[in-house]
């Protein structure tokens, strides 16, 4: 089946695409002719061609102006993308960016195009996607983001869920549409092949993700000082970018506090090779989070054999059978974290035994040919829902 199909998203593109892009969207292209809308990686806009056809809107310096940008310049594209190239499906990796996109598909529907809508949920959006920091515009934002959220489910002729519980989600929001369910894009061969290369004398305990305070990094460092004086050699390292700025700075200031300058190591974005070979060097690594979709680097880090802790939130139980391939604690509960940290790095044979088993898993959860799948049965049930519409304007 080829299709025209554009993905809309806030995500944020290099030219050229960095490693783990380029494989994503060389998996996609075989759908057919794709298209992106999203940002740039500076305030350049950009249009080019590489596996997919990419315009890239300038990456403003605040949320809040990006999204005006995507609101406004974003139906534009999508507008003109299906009067020039008949777009057949527009996929938003969002509710909010599905509203856009609902909302171009609407104005297109006037002078007679039909395009079938899918609207993506990548996590918990009941907390995340109302999240704002400002509480000056806190509540105005919740609801912008309620009523875009509401309208696009609405008009979704097919939802796209990460895990069953984004899926549960969703039947709550939309239960008369139809939900496919796959994971994120993960580049497993990349972090399979850095598991080949694992060492078995490491010590490091790894957190790989944003730094926002929904991820509870700061529950990770409490209990990484009760573990601390007993494994000397065991650092700490933090990897990810600070998408919200106050609560990184709150995160150095609690290590300072807790004397722990030399012991926890900040490290901002790293391409998918290099967090592969972290994750391979890791005892294990923790997802300490409050809400969560699914838990990508969950799945990451298994596929490196290196074993996990997560918080039993969202996804994180679809992936980690406790005691099994990782352990699972209550969010929040700093005391089980330092325990189940304390006996990783107590048993490093056992602890190793447990990562090999959720290599295994991870080769099974996570296949680039699930993923594509999944894009491919998004599109069959999109391009039927737009015939069916142009059969009932016909009649009319």
């Amino acid at each position: 089946m080829s299709i025209k199909v554009c993905f809309l998203g806030a995500a944020r593109y290099t030219r050229p695409l960095d490693e783990t892009a380029e494989k994503k969207f060389r998996t996609i292209s075989s759908l057919g002719e794709a298209f992106v809308v999203g940002f740039s990686s500076d305030l350049r806009p950009r249009m080019f061609t590489e596996h997919a056809h990419f315009y890239l809107l300038p990456q403003l310096p605040f949320p809040m102006l990006r999204y005006v940008e995507l609101f406004i310049l974003g139906q534009f594209l999508i507008l003109w993308l299906i009067v020039r190239h008949r777009i057949q499906v527009v996929v938003a990796q969002s509710p909010y960016e599905g509203f856009v996109a609902a909302l171009a598909i609407k104005f297109a529907a006037w002078f007679g195009y039909k395009v079938g809508l899918a609207v993506e949920v990548h996590g918990d959006f009941e907390e995340s996607l109302f999240l704002y920091r400002s509480i000056r515009f806190r509540a105005l934002h919740r609801f912008m983001m309620k009523q875009a959220a509401l309208y696009s489910l609405a008009q979704a002729d097919v939802l796209r869920a990460i895990s069953s519980s984004t899926t549960n989600q969703l039947k709550r929001w939309a239960p008369e549409t139809t939900i496919v369910q796959f994971p994120a894009w993960t580049d497993i061969e990349t972090f399979l092949e850095a598991g080949r290369k694992k060492a078995n004398d490491t010590c490091s305990i790894v957190y790989a993700g944003v730094l926002n305070p929904v991820k509870g990094i700061h529950h990770l460092i409490n209990a990484f000082s009760v573990v601390a004086e007993q494994f000397p050699s065991a650092p700490l390292f933090v990897i990810g970018k600070y998408e919200n700025k106050s609560y990184g700075a709150s995160l150095r200031i609690q290590v300072q506090k807790l004397g722990l300058e030399n012991r926890v190591r900040f490290i901002g974005h790293l391409s998918q090779a290099e967090l592969a070979c972290r994750m391979s060097e890791a005892a294990v690594l923790v997802l300490p989070s409050t809400s969560e979709g699914l838990g990508r680097v969950i799945i990451e880090a298994m596929a490196t054999a290196t074993p996990v802790i997560g918080s039993d939130v969202g996804g994180i139980p679809e992936l980690i059978k406790d005691g099994v391939n990782g352990f699972l604690i209550a969010p929040g509960d700093e005391q089980a974290l330092a325990e189940k940290l304390r006996w990783v790095l107590n048993n490093p044979d056992k602890a190793r035994a447990m990562g090999h088993t959720g290599r295994s898993f991870a080769q099974e959860v996570f296949s680039t040919e699930s993923y594509i799948k999944g894009y491919r049965d998004i599109c069959k049930i999109c391009v039927p829902m737009v015939d069916q519409r142009e059969h009932a304007t016909s009649a009319l």
